[in-house]
């Protein structure tokens, strides 16, 4: 049995642009600008990998410090940062965060209040557990505070995929928000590229910062405020991005100086939930960029269940005895239909050539 699950939330837009090259706007710019990439941090390597010998994830134990996503079921995550001594309660128990230490990303643990003996005991019959799984951008997605509106996994595949993102690129992002985006953004380029973020809002820089910071992504990441809308890109950056992505309130006030920011041949994003902002935007657009697309963003999710099946007598049985039923209704629906339609084009003055007398 199939059950259908519909988007809750509005569709989106994003509009996709190459810069033309020798177009007036950029022709006189040197596209040899390069921007200083610090050296990566140890602490990367478990939400991006960095470097190929280390250890997989699902190699590496919990150390004190590191953030787990701790699952407790699909629909309910959240991210908490293992320290000594901390405590985390929830519907299902009481959980020591002495008894994570060491063990695998992906385990199970149990609670101490349902009679389980810790993460370490095992666990009996009746008590609570969570999985601890190592954080993803995927899951980050799920997890992090909202302090904006974000960017969900059907956004984010599309962008990446259609920003041309390859490991060593480096993307310019306004504005940062919540840090969704970001942190894919930051995969997609690793272990050499470089992703340059921007806000106008000096609270969600600095908290955007700290997420980057406990996650280990600071060596990929570069967090800035600055209101790219009035002020444009840092001038410094000409020609220094591969991919520019904007989502702005008016992003057609930012595209001149994203197409004066991209390397010949970059591509420019624009993220917008409203159709006159495209509108615009793709104005901006045509006097630098070719090969303008727009794609409106649909998520449709589907939940499997299972059902048991009715025997062949059981459905002959079922289908002898309500099928007239369905018969009556189905009639009764149509001639309702037809009452309606032609009480609809008598009040719109249209009824009389149906009846084939000639309209007044």
């Amino acid at each position: 049995m199939l059950k259908m699950q519909l988007p809750t939330l509005g569709c989106y837009f994003c509009v996709f642009a190459k810069l033309t090259k020798g177009s007036a706007m950029c022709a006189n710019l040197s596209f040899n600008t390069r921007i200083t990439i610090p050296a990566a941090s140890a602490a990367a390597e478990m939400m991006v990998p960095l470097d190929p010998s280390a250890k997989p994830t699902s190699q590496r134990r919990i150390a004190e410090g590191d953030n787990v996503v701790v699952y407790e079921r699909h629909d309910a995550m959240r991210a908490v940062a293992v320290r000594a001594g901390g405590v985390l309660q929830n519907r299902f128990g009481v959980f020591r965060h002495d008894d994570w230490l060491g063990r695998p990303f992906g385990c199970k643990v149990y609670s101490t209040g349902g009679g389980g003996g810790g993460g370490r005991g095992g666990g009996k019959a009746g008590a609570g557990f969570v999985h601890l799984l190592a954080p993803t951008p995927e899951l980050w997605t799920l997890v992090l505070s909202h302090r904006t509106q974000i960017l969900y996994i059907a956004d984010i595949s599309l962008v990446v995929s259609y920003l041309e993102l390859v490991p060593g690129c480096v993307v310019f992002e306004s504005g940062t928000g919540s840090g969704s985006l970001t942190t894919s953004l930051a995969r997609a380029v690793a272990p050499h590229g470089r992703v340059c973020t921007f806000d106008f809002h000096e609270q969600r820089a600095t908290s955007a910062r700290e997420d980057f910071e406990r996650n280990g992504l600071s060596s990929l990441i570069t967090v800035a405020v600055r209101d790219i809308q009035s002020e444009g890109f840092p001038e410094e950056q000409r020609g220094a991005a591969d991919a520019v992505f904007l989502d702005l309130p008016q992003p057609w006030l930012a595209i001149p100086s994203a197409g004066i920011t991209l390397k010949q041949d970059g591509v420019l994003c624009s993220f917008s939930p409203c159709i006159e902002q495209v509108q615009r935007a793709c104005e901006a657009m045509r006097s630098c960029f070719t090969d303008i697309r727009t794609f409106e963003i649909l998520l449709r999710t589907y939940e499997v269940r299972e059902g048991a099946l009715k025997g062949a007598a059981d459905d002959e049985e079922c289908n002898a005895g309500p099928l007239p039923h369905r018969e009556e209704n189905y009639c009764l629906l149509r001639k309702l239909q037809m009452v309606y339609i032609i009480l609809l084009l008598s009040w719109l003055g249209l009824a009389a050539p149906l009846k084939g007398t000639p309209a007044t």
